[in-house]
């Protein structure tokens, strides 16, 4: 989910879009290519470039891979430092990969801001570490993902030195 007035490429679960540039003269035309065998859609991401407007869309999987790949290209457009692997582990380790995961019992949720989201962010520090040009619904797996990733990197450096609850 995109913050209000913001545009996202539909997502796909196991089949990747391609689009198929087609140049008449001095326009081009983008032709979507459904249905993707399970070998291609191991692809997650797509970039299709069309010549007359210089333009590149990519589309990312629908799942944690195309999710954290997503937010990656965000990190490096904000220069917020981290990994696939270092994303990747603390995913696993605080949300098992559920962007709907939500802690209702540790301290944060005893004082009303429960963890929420693949890396179980509370609200506060969504908020305050909110990148700009993701949604800002902290259970939008790539806000999520972006916003703890430029927390990590405030207060560890990257989400890479994080390898337990912070």
């Amino acid at each position: 989910m995109r913050a209000r007035g913001q545009h996202r490429p539909a997502r796909t679960t196991w089949i990747t879009r391609t689009a198929v540039v087609v140049a008449t003269g001095a326009t081009a035309v983008a032709v979507p290519l459904l249905g993707a065998t399970s070998a291609s859609a191991a692809t997650t991401a797509t970039t299709t470039t069309t010549t007359a407007s210089s333009s590149t869309v990519t589309y990312y999987a629908d799942n944690l891979d195309g999710w954290i790949r997503e937010s990656l290209s965000i990190m490096a457009a904000h220069g917020i430092p981290g990994t696939y692997n270092g994303i990747y582990r603390n995913v696993i380790r605080e949300s098992s990969g559920n962007p709907y995961a939500i802690n209702n019992w540790d301290s944060n949720a005893a004082s009303g801001t429960p963890s929420k989201g693949l890396l179980q962010v509370i609200d506060p520090t969504f908020t305050a570490y909110h990148v700009a040009g993701t949604s800002y619904d902290p259970y939008d797996p790539v806000a999520n993902i972006t916003a703890a990733c430029n927390y990590a990197a405030a207060v560890y450096g990257s989400i890479d030195n994080v390898y337990g609850a912070y």
